[in-house]
């Protein structure tokens, strides 16, 4: 027959043995943590404690008793003050009276952080295989700048350089995302999200296009300025199917279908070219009639561009120009037909603000974490960034000169008769 305390020693061991098994955790692991939250829980029970003491847990793994004991420190670290030795030999028992009750308390909070740890670490080990995919997710909260979303079994972290410019998140609402990466964080690892990277726009156009899915059309490039435009290269891998036809879809359904996945983003698709005369002409497409000069050996271009095809081949702000150098690789130089520089491109720029020589890195974080990176956003919300602690006065000089050339050129080309979009382009 079986004694009470037989029957306590089978139920706490087989409890912590069942745990271990089924959240593949250690037994070890689990009675360390035990033994770490009983200190701490004894500490707090007790105040301030004797410095030139250690005390420890011995935990009785049969049926889960716990008593504290206090040992002489007979080494410390010189830097740090860490206990590294002592006398157990002249250990005292120093378990206050009605320990147990605490102690039973403690390590069921313990277990049962364990257990959500165990779940969490699952969670992420699952997920770890499934970055590069895009899934639906809906938004759950706001955590200062960044978003939370239910991506399913876990939760995903959207930080603002993750963000589409442009775009307004509401609770509740569902955004479709790409699962970009496992980043540790002081929360510790968390799966970050994104709807700005250039891979959610391949993942779409794969998800839309059979063409894509079946390997017949290839994304070779793809250049993006997440939430305004996005230039893609595609070609095809057999005779007779079209690549950019095929991307597009019949009465241009395929694309529209990506383009309301991107909040109406501007997607300009061009058939990819091993000749980078006719990739550089596609690549800096709608302008027309450009001369184009080659330099392989160093990636550098020379374009001589009409002069009423300057504004299409540079773009606002420079952006027509800084896709078809990310997207080519190569460096470029427009020029208008008199041969004087009109804008240069490194492939570098990742936003309009890239081009703007002195702006610090500071400042540059600030801006994109607000979303504020073009010189029509800082027009626009000049407010923002002139009542930015973050920003200096000498960088606030250097933007508010930037933003009385572009309003003026806004005036200017009103007075004209042009109608203007929100981003600064004519329409």
């Amino acid at each position: 027959m079986q004694t009470k305390s037989n029957i306590v020693r089978t139920e706490f061991a087989a409890a912590i043995s069942q745990i271990a098994a089924e959240r593949k955790i250690s037994e070890e692991s689990i009675y360390n943590a035990i033994k770490q939250a009983l200190v701490s829980a004894f500490r707090k029970q007790m105040g301030e404690l004797d410095n030139e003491s250690y005390y420890f847990v011995e935990l009785d793994k049969s049926n889960g008793e716990s008593r504290i004991f206090r040992a002489p420190v007979t080494e410390r670290d010189e830097e740090t003050e860490e206990i590294l030795a002592w006398d157990e030999s002249k250990a005292v028992d120093v378990t206050p009276a009605g320990f147990g009750r605490i102690a039973a308390q403690t390590a069921k909070q313990v277990i049962l952080q364990k257990i959500r740890e165990s779940e969490k670490d699952q969670v992420i080990a699952d997920y770890e295989q499934r970055i590069g995919e895009i899934v639906t997710a809906q938004i759950l909260r706001m955590q200062g700048r960044s978003v939370i979303l239910d991506i399913g079994r876990g939760q995903g972290l959207m930080p603002p350089e993750e963000q589409m410019r442009g775009e307004f998140y509401r609770v509740n609402s569902r955004i479709t995302v790409l699962i970009k990466e496992i980043r540790e964080t002081h929360r510790g690892k968390q799966i970050i999200v994104s709807r700005s990277d250039k891979d959610l726009v391949a993942k779409l156009f794969e998800r839309e296009v059979p063409e894509l899915a079946s390997g017949a059309v290839e994304i070779v490039a793809i250049a993006r300025e997440a939430g305004v435009r996005t230039k893609m290269a595609v070609r095809s891998t057999q005779e007779g199917v079209d690549p950019v036809g095929s991307c597009v879809g019949q009465r241009g359904v395929r694309v529209q279908e990506v383009i309301r996945e991107l909040n109406n983003e501007k997607l300009d698709i061009i058939p990819w070219s091993d000749n980078p005369m006719l990739l550089m002409q596609g690549a800096l497409a709608p302008a027309e009639g450009l001369a184009i000069k080659i330099d392989q050996k160093e990636q550098v271009a020379t374009v001589i561009v009409p002069d009423d095809q300057l504004s299409l081949a540079i773009g606002r702000g420079g952006q027509n120009v800084r896709l078809a150098a990310k997207l080519t690789g190569y460096k470029i130089t427009i020029k208008s037909a008199a041969g004087q520089i009109e804008s240069e491109a490194t492939g570098e720029e990742e936003y309009e603000i890239d081009t703007f020589e002195g702006l610090e890195e500071e400042t540059r974080d600030f801006l994109v974490e607000y979303k504020l990176t073009t010189l029509s956003d800082l027009a626009r919300f000049e407010q923002k960034w002139r009542e930015a602690e973050e920003i200096s006065d000498a960088q606030k000089e250097l933007l508010g000169a930037k933003v009385a050339v572009f309003n003026e050129e806004m005036a200017q080309r009103e007075q004209q008769g042009e109608e203007v979009d929100m981003n600064g382009s004519s329409k």
